[in-house]
């Protein structure tokens, strides 16, 4: 179906399908097709029928093996619009695996999630099931269930719900763990501990399902990226099974024949396609107000319903290699809210058109919003800029003491020549002290830039235009591109009225998602005509005498 297009399926799909093939052609693989056959037998007792793309997984994943009793897929990950039915697929999955048919004893199931809903959801499908009059006195001969579990009564095994409750992971025995609406979790934290609970039974299995979500850098990032270079770089799987399911650009929905791409359950659902059109509906007069109709239904990330400051692949773009600086000439943007929370310091550097930014943030433990903050800083804080300068560094007092932004500054000065510092004019006096004693004064108007509103309106042209043609270049830094897709980007006077088609920065969420990165290095763009072209200084020609 795939290889043929219909229904229209994503470029993901069609290298899946070549994968496939491969695999078997290079490999010598154990289908149990008797152990396939009993567990499909079991889809009469569901209130709905698995579509092919769910027989194919449940073929690949539950019933291929490289050798007796391992599989040749031990870990699932899929990602689909909203909508396709995985929580469907997931009760289906763990009632087949504490079936009779599945010769593992004691194989546990357990489902786990942010949200005990997401976590408890699929359970409960199966209750379902099993209380169904029509079905009920048969399949009480082979399952029991309370309001919270299923047990299979001769594999006894336990279908489960499980949260980040640690209370809830007391003796996990895991057959198989099913990680539902992975774009939830902000680092693997959780993940690891849940694992633990593999390995203590044979045909050991892990599942991952998502929608496409709006967390940076996190677990469904990783993911993500491990299937399509899979897919499309013939890198090693090592057991990774990537089912993935999204559109390619936003101009592609605008073509119903192409949600396929991203749901390919809805040739078979009449009433979810004409939810969605209506959805498309909505989204195209108001798309401000339903930004989730991109990510959740569609799979492309676009941000929050705010308007982003770019698109999430302009994002992950700047992730360039930054060349060896010393020596350059360049700007130093600082920006926080209050040194009790978040600080950040920019280094602003031009080439030409190509800019490079070295950012590096402190973050403050006894901030009281700090266990609010979605993101995994922690991993941030063992990460290092290209210069050696640490991306991320956690301070274990009140607040960040200014001397630690400026010692930064002062080190980093004997390495490239600041041309000038610019922040807010409102903050200066905060750290005006930690400054004046580094070689900053306010009263140097060479060498210290008060940023006001008007020039962040001045420089977003040029953010923007550096976004779309691909002119920045800041590394790995994950702490700056979250930084960015915290930030809205508002038209100057629209709600009076009195709209100028100028825009400025403004946060998301005050409390959970930080823009100090990203405002240190709008800082530093609003100073960068200093720069000129920023050309780096040549060296002298050999045999020239220097004065």
């Amino acid at each position: 179906m795939v290889e043929n297009d219909r229904p229209r399926a994503c470029p993901e799909q069609h290298a899946l399908a070549a994968y496939i093939r491969r695999v078997f052609a290079r490999e010598t693989l154990i289908i149990e097709i008797e152990r396939l056959e009993k567990y499909l037998s079991l889809e009469k007792y569901f209130p709905f029928e698995l579509y092919p793309w769910e027989r194919f997984l449940v073929a690949l994943w539950l019933c291929t093996y490289k050798a007796p009793g391992l599989p040749r897929w031990k870990t699932l990950f899929t990602l689909l619009g909203r909508g396709a039915g995985k929580d469907g697929l997931i009760g289906f999955i763990a009632f087949c695996a504490v079936s009779p048919y599945n010769p593992v004893d004691g194989y546990d199931v357990d489902i786990c999630a942010n949200d005990e809903e997401q976590a408890t959801r699929p359970v409960k499908d199966v209750i379902d099931v099993l209380e169904s009059p029509a079905r009920e006195r048969k399949l009480k001969k082979h399952y029991y269930h309370t309001k919270e579990l299923v047990q299979g009564r001769v594999n006894r095994g336990v279908i489960k719900g499980r949260t980040n409750n640690p209370k809830h992971r007391d003796g996990m025995r895991s057959g198989m763990i099913v990680f539902n609406e992975i774009h939830a979790y902000q680092n693997y934290d959780n993940i690891k501990v849940f694992r633990t609970g593999l390995g203590k039974k044979d045909e050991p299995r892990e599942g991952c399902f998502s929608s496409e979500g709006e967390i940076q850098d996190g677990p469904l990032d990783d993911m993500l990226e491990r299937g399509r270079r899979i897919l499309f770089q013939d890198e090693e799987d090592n057991g990774f099974l990537p089912f993935i399911c999204c559109l390619s650009e936003e101009k592609q929905v605008h073509d119903p024949e192409n949600w396929s791409m991203a749901n390919p359950s809805l040739p078979y659902r009449p009433t979810l396609l004409q939810e969605i059109r209506d959805e498309y509906t909505e989204w195209k007069d108001r798309p401000e107000e339903h930004g989730d109709f991109l990510t959740k239904r569609m799979g492309i990330r676009k941000g929050f319903k705010e308007i982003a400051v770019t698109d999430y692949e302009k994002i992950k773009a700047t992730n360039r290699e930054i060349p060896d600086l010393t020596g350059w000439s360049c700007t130093v943007g600082i920006d926080f809210a209050e040194l009790s929370d978040f600080a950040s310091v920019d280094f602003h550097f031009r080439k030409g058109e190509q800019r490079f930014d070295i950012n590096r943030t402190w973050i403050c433990l006894k901030s009281k919003t700090l266990p609010r903050v979605r993101a995994p800083w922690r991993d941030w804080a063992e990460l290092k800029n290209s210069d050696g300068s640490p991306i991320v560094t956690p301070v274990d007092d009140v607040s960040i003491h200014p001397r630690l932004l400026a010692a930064h500054i002062q080190e980093m000065g004997r390495r490239y020549n600041i041309r000038m510092i610019a922040m807010d004019s409102f903050r200066w006096t905060v750290v005006s002290d930690a400054l004046r004693a580094i070689g900053f004064d306010a009263s140097d108007k060479e060498r210290v830039k008060l940023v006001r509103p008007a020039d962040i309106m001045r420089t977003d042209p040029t953010i923007q235009q550096c976004f779309d043609r691909g002119y920045f270049a800041w590394g790995n830094n994950p702490c700056l591109r979250w930084a960015v897709n915290n930030t809205k980007r508002l038209r100057r006077g629209r709600s009076e009225g009195t709209d100028t088609g100028n825009y400025y920065y403004a946060k998301i969420d005050a409390k959970a998602r930080k823009t100090d990165p990203f405002m240190a290095l709008v800082a530093a763009v609003t100073a960068e005509s200093v720069l000129g072209t920023g050309e780096p200084p040549k060296p002298p020609p050999i045999g020239a005498i220097v004065l």
